[in-house]
């Protein structure tokens, strides 16, 4: 392994990486994948519906019914004292102009629906859908265009289920962009004050962009693979290169300052980070990307998507760091630190590595104490989690004003709320259909039955219900329909539609964090246990770790509730928040307790821990600052979900590299001592090194440390 971490740092080897990652950026360009990866995205959210789910069976029979899978597009025109006789010949104009433009895919308008209070009317049509967004989109776009702002006291909008999809693919298409700028900007602007220099800060930030381009690409092979790929996925890959990568180079780069205070060839000095530091990196990315794969297991298509993308995000992250960043290092050299360039010979930032030391002798003095302390303000704040929610629903997703929601909230006022995505009902056997009918009917929340097609594989009906199609009290009305559907018709009757969908993937959600969880923490736990040869220390580490995401949705449950004031949380939240955390926050106790195992083995248990914290404190914190603030740009995003978890990320990220890993486990491994590496031999042999007399530790040079 030595050896092959090496090579990137030789004298021609570094032109042929350098010129290989430019190759394959070519390449990627010619053939346009990253622009096809945008294209591949599936934001509806019958495409992340597990095949099992009734819903899914159900999508399948009514599309054989109607020969093709549409959606309906509805426009709202309300006037609240009433329409007048200038209104209605308004939406008839409307009407006629809709038709004229025979829209691809689109059914022809038919006749104003007028409410029984006279306040409103409905034009409805079927859009045809095949999975393309654009299909959706464009025939909403040329809709709004022509009914917005009618004006004269008229309110018009376009909603329906082609309304939300339209507005939740406008919000995806826009993500990337938007997320990648600012994520690049912050991470320049984090780089510069690490580094405190106008040229190096650009080699990290050039590195991390050529792995960002490079998973968008392969990530467009993934997708024609058949792994779902949605834009919420995309944009957390994104923060995940960005994120690990940037923390990557940070730990290479660290050492790299240290070996040119030691040596004057620049190869050399690369060689030795490279090899110091890989291995750190690489146990880092591999418990990542295998904390990543364990979500492929999931019900829900999409997050079962995220696995392998964000897996892939990580491991091209790592790849490049320790490929193309050497190679880089080695081709610009000592100079690129200007105006602080390292010299053999300089004692480099010996004050702010005291600080850190001067934090873990503190701890050493009363260790049982402060972890006890420390634990009881986690427990503390875990208790935030009697505030959760899973209120929020895609009906209130969004942040700010959207023309869908705007036009369900007008639609309520004079029509039942379901009226503008029914619910489908399929009965196989069509002498049981107006039981079945009558049945759902008697359904308390459920306003009429009509009949809506019938052939192959059935008689298809749509059921209104008094509520949002997109509110939590629709999806409890689902239970009741389909027990009283099979009780009438069988069986074998699917009961359907945008309402049936939601919660489908809501009861998918809940059992997905039910089974992963466990899966997570045995596969990280593993990791640990390979990596630290013991059993004790891992299964500490581990608990500190839960402690730590149990704190982090506490308070981010009563921040989004207080301060925010979202509606709830989506049930899906604690898995992602969890993997994250349990992730990414191990990958600082495996920088540290790798370190602390590597001192321990020299200078004893508690000499070895602060030896530990005093070279690591400085670049982990720098790094988990990066981290932390690549996953709050995603609260820039207009999409609650991402904005919820971009803040328990954030935070939780904060929590554990200023707390957790810091005070919290420094503190018990000070006071359980050479305990902690049971079963190993290190836990039973006497401590070595207590002749040595302590000495400052190793230098690590680039490292903002907080004061005590």
């Amino acid at each position: 392994m030595k050896r092959i971490l090496a090579i990137p740092a030789g004298r021609r080897a570094k032109w042929v990486v350098v010129a290989f990652w430019v190759g394959m950026l070519v390449v990627f360009s010619a053939l346009q994948f990253p622009t096809k990866f945008e294209d591949v995205q599936k934001n509806d959210s019958a495409s992340f519906l597990p095949a099992s789910a009734e819903s899914t069976k159900a999508l399948a029979a009514v599309k054989t019914i109607k020969g093709e899978e549409t959606v309906a597009i509805v426009t709202v025109y309300r006037r609240a004292s009433g329409l007048t006789t200038a209104d209605r010949a308004r939406i008839l104009q409307n009407r006629n102009e809709l038709n004229a433009l025979k829209l691809p895919g689109t059914t022809p308008f038919g006749r104003p629906i007028p409410s029984k209070n006279g306040q409103a009317a409905l034009l409805v049509a079927n859009i045809t859908t095949n999975g393309d967004a654009k299909t959706i989109l464009d025939p909403v776009n040329e809709v709004r265009s022509v009914v917005n702002n009618p004006g004269g006291g008229l309110e018009a909008k376009v909603t329906g289920s082609a309304g939300f999809s339209a507005d939740a693919i406008k919000i995806f298409e826009g993500i990337n962009g938007t997320l990648l700028l600012a994520a690049i900007i912050l991470v320049f602007v984090l780089l510069a004050l690490i580094y405190r220099s106008p040229l190096f800060l650009w080699i990290p930030l050039v590195t991390v962009i050529f792995a960002e381009f490079a998973s968008r690409s392969i990530g467009y092979l993934l997708a024609e693979a058949g792994v779902t790929i949605n834009g919420q996925s995309s944009s957390i890959m994104s923060i995940l290169v960005l994120g690990a990568g940037t923390d990557y180079a940070l730990l290479l780069v660290a050492r790299y300052r240290e070996e040119l205070r030691q040596h004057d060839d620049k190869h050399l000095a690369v060689a030795n980070a490279t090899v110091a530091a890989g291995p750190a990196i690489i146990a880092s990315a591999v418990t990542v990307m295998l904390a990543l794969f364990c979500l492929t297991l999931a019900e829900v298509n999409g997050t079962a998507g995220l696995g392998p993308l964000g897996a892939l995000g990580v491991g091209i992250a790592m790849l490049a760091m320790l490929t193309l960043l050497p190679a880089l290092l080695a081709i610009t050299g000592r100079r690129a630190f200007w105006p602080f360039i390292p010299r053999v010979g300089d004692e480099g930032a010996d004050a702010a590595h005291g600080k850190w030391r001067r934090w873990g002798e503190w701890i050493s003095k009363r260790p049982r104490m402060i972890w006890i302390f420390t634990a009881l303000l986690l427990v503390v704040m875990s208790f935030g989690l009697l505030n959760f929610s899973t209120g929020l629903t895609q009906g209130n997703s969004f942040r700010g004003e959207v023309e869908s929601v705007q036009g369900q909230e007008m639609l309520a006022t004079s029509f039942p709320a379901g009226e503008n995505a029914p619910t489908d009902i399929v009965v196989p056997d069509k002498s049981k259909a107006k039981a079945v009918a009558a049945a759902v009917a008697a359904v308390p929340g459920v306003v009429r039955v009509a009949p809506a097609g019938a052939g192959p594989p059935g008689v298809q009906l749509a059921a209104t219900l008094k509520y949002s199609p997109y509110a939590t009290e629709a999806y409890a009305v689902i239970p009741n329909i389909r027990t009283a559907a099979k009780q009438a018709g069988g069986q074998d009757v699917l009961v359907g539609g945008p309402t049936a969908i939601e919660r489908d993937l809501r009861e998918a959600s809940t059992r997905d964090t039910k089974l992963i969880i466990p899966i997570v923490l045995l596969v990280v736990l593993l990791v640990l246990i390979v990596l630290l040869r013991a059993f004790a220390a891992p299964v500490l580490l581990i608990l500190t770790v839960i402690l730590s995401f149990a704190a982090s949705l506490g308070v981010s449950a009563i921040v989004y509730d207080v301060v925010f004031g979202f509606p709830g949380s989506d049930p899906g939240l604690p898995l992602f928040t969890f993997v994250f955390l349990v992730a990414l926050g191990i990958d600082y106790n495996i920088f540290l307790m790798a370190r602390v195992r590597e001192e321990t083995l020299k200078y004893g248990t508690e000499r070895g821990m602060i030896r530990g914290l005093a070279v690591t404190g400085g670049v982990i914190t720098s790094a988990g600052v990066v981290l932390a603030g690549t996953f709050a740009i995603l609260g820039t995003l207009p999409l609650v979900f991402l904005t919820e978890l971009g803040f328990a990320i954030a935070f939780g990220v904060l929590l554990d590299t200023f707390i957790v890993r810091s005070t919290l486990v420094p503190a018990l491994v000070l006071d359980i001592g050479k305990k902690v590496w049971w079963p190993s031999r290190m836990a039973h042999e006497g401590e070595p090194g207590e002749h040595v007399p302590e000495a400052e530790p190793d230098v690590e040079p680039d490292a903002a440390a907080p004061t005590a």
